[in-house]
């Protein structure tokens, strides 16, 4: 039976990627640092490995412990705001440390590689949706760090015959039964929202009332994370290397986001207006055309409303998160 190995399985999207692969039949086991990550994030039916990207050795040896055939690659910071104030360490964990994965795969002969990208990578294209052909050109370090990784995968390909798929996508919104979004530090839109709507914060933030979009607020291109799940496990059938953009071909500005939340809940949600922040576009819509065709990817919850449903059966269960700071 095939094994995945996961790293930052804790988090919120490797955790619901090990879910469907546990429930797809797989064995899976994580690797994490739970920096980020929860341990009760960990989905019970999956062997876990405590350790750090950075630390070759610990990579090798759950690769051999736990006889993985392919890796899933979700360890990476991805906070747009603070790659603008801290670069080096968005450089050091997302590229240097995630060569240290691809040196480790390579010493233990796996060969299949799945990889969490972004859309990101393009920066702010000239036209929406953005597909695979247009040129890459980051405007955060954030994005270039994972171009750069996309990169250092292509030659990793050519080289090594490591066969891999690149998945970029934006803001992966949404919960399962069982898992769901708990950020240490919740920059995402969505929880943040509904924190508002449990009593936790007082009001949302809007940064940026002012940008060229119908209700001046940035639009975004939201996936429900089982839709994410999912195209994560057809890459893993992928006979051949690619990149793949994953979006819903539409997007939802920040005050929409927020007028549903309201909807969904029930409850009154106040906002406030705040600056735009440093290297965030007003528009970000990716096209899923290509994964369609080539894997024959199926979105099943595309619409906006049943991602927040999702999210909030979630966070009514857990209000305080996992709660395992302590762990």
């Amino acid at each position: 039976m095939n094994t995945i190995l996961v790293t930052g399985g804790a988090g919120y999207i490797g955790s619901i990627c090990v879910e469907e692969l546990l429930n797809a039949g797989y064995q899976v086991a994580v690797f994490d640092n739970l920096s980020e990550g929860h341990r009760a994030a960990v989905d019970p039916r999956a062997t876990f490995f405590y350790g750090e990207l950075a630390d070759r050795l610990a990579l090798e040896q759950a690769l051999e412990d736990s006889k993985a055939t392919a890796v899933m690659h979700f360890a990476a910071h991805a906070l747009v705001g603070e790659s603008m104030v801290n670069p080096s360490k968005y450089f050091y964990n997302n590229v240097s440390c995630g060569l240290n994965l691809l040196d480790a795969m390579v010493t233990k002969g796996v060969k299949r590689f799945v990889f969490s990208s972004t859309c990101a990578t393009f920066g702010v294209p000239g036209s929406m949706p953005i597909n695979e052909l247009m040129p890459q050109h980051p405007i955060n370090p954030y994005g270039a760090s994972k171009l750069m990784f996309e990169q250092i995968l292509d030659w990793y390909g050519k080289i090594h015959e490591i066969t891999f798929v690149a998945l970029r996508y934006f803001n992966a919104a949404g919960a399962t039964e069982c898992f769901g979004e708990d950020h240490r530090i919740e920059t995402h839109l969505i929880p943040n929202v509904l924190q508002v709507a449990l009593g936790q914060k007082k009001e949302v933030e809007i940064y940026g009332t002012d940008y060229p979009t119908a209700d001046g607020s940035c639009i975004r291109d939201y996936i429900h994370v089982l839709d994410l799940a999912q195209a994560h496990l057809l890459a893993l059938q992928s006979k051949e290397s690619a990149f793949y953009n994953l979006g819903t071909g539409g997007g939802t500005s920040v005050k929409e986001v927020i007028e549903c939340c309201r909807r969904v809940t029930g409850l009154p949600i106040s906002i406030l207006e705040k600056p735009r922040r440093a290297g965030d576009p007003p528009i970000l819509i990716g096209s899923s055309e290509k994964i369609k065709k080539d894997l024959g990817w199926n979105p099943q919850y595309q619409s906006i409303e049943k991602i927040i449903q999702s999210a909030w059966k979630w966070h009514q269960r857990h209000p305080l998160g996992y709660n395992d700071d302590n762990e």
